[in-house]
């Protein structure tokens, strides 16, 4: 059970419902997750959610690169719901099926090509010790440029920053939804280094 009373349309204030609005007839289309707690601060709710239609949305990673780093952040901190979401997401962008599951149990997925490796690496290391290797770094840099490396870091500050919200409030799964992510460890889960499927997909 939410921690949170979490409104319905009808109860929202009008400042509410015009930020639930904006929601609503963007990308998302649903007000869920996060926002259905941060809606009690609608300042914040409002550039929570431009700053996260840009991250999940308007990177230049490709959605299913920028989909790998959300899930591997619900992943660490153990966020149900974010991974529920953000796993189907991350099939529907075109990431194999057996990497998002291997990711879900805590084991290490086998990638198909390097960018992947690349962008898992990056992702489990930033979280995992708060810093990234320089080789982490420059594969990232020299795949997406700069920009690329800033935006994946904002897409996994933001997901963490997610995640926090989900887990404090206790915002519920959808109803009939099971818990996608089993107990690996206490505290959060640290994820094992990736593999590869072959020599070549380390060239891809």
């Amino acid at each position: 059970m939410a921690r949170l009373h979490l409104p319905s349309v009808d109860e929202l204030t009008a400042e509410q419902r015009r930020i639930h609005d904006d929601v609503v007839s963007g990308p998302r289309g649903q007000l869920i997750g996060p926002l259905r707690a941060v809606i009690h601060s609608p300042e914040l709710a409002a550039r929570w959610s431009r700053l996260g239609e840009f991250l999940r949305y308007s990177t230049c990673l490709p959605a299913k690169l920028n989909e790998l780093a959300i899930i591997v952040a619900g992943r660490h901190w153990n966020s149900q719901l974010e991974f529920l979401i953000h796993a189907d997401a991350a099939i529907a962008a075109g990431l194999g099926a057996a990497c998002v599951e291997a990711i879900r149990l805590g084991d290490a997925p086998v990638f198909q090509d390097a960018a992947e490796g690349e962008v898992y690496e990056y992702a489990r290391g930033l979280l995992q010790a708060g810093a990234v290797s320089d080789d982490a770094h420059a594969a990232i840099a020299a795949r997406w440029g700069e920009q690329g490396a800033v935006e994946l870091t904002g897409v996994i500050g933001y997901y963490t920053m997610v995640c926090f919200t989900l887990n404090a409030h206790q915002i519920p799964l959808p109803q009939g939804a099971k818990p996608p992510l089993p107990t690996v460890q206490a505290g959060p889960t640290l994820l094992p280094p990736c593999r590869y499927a072959s020599e070549e997909a380390l060239q891809r």
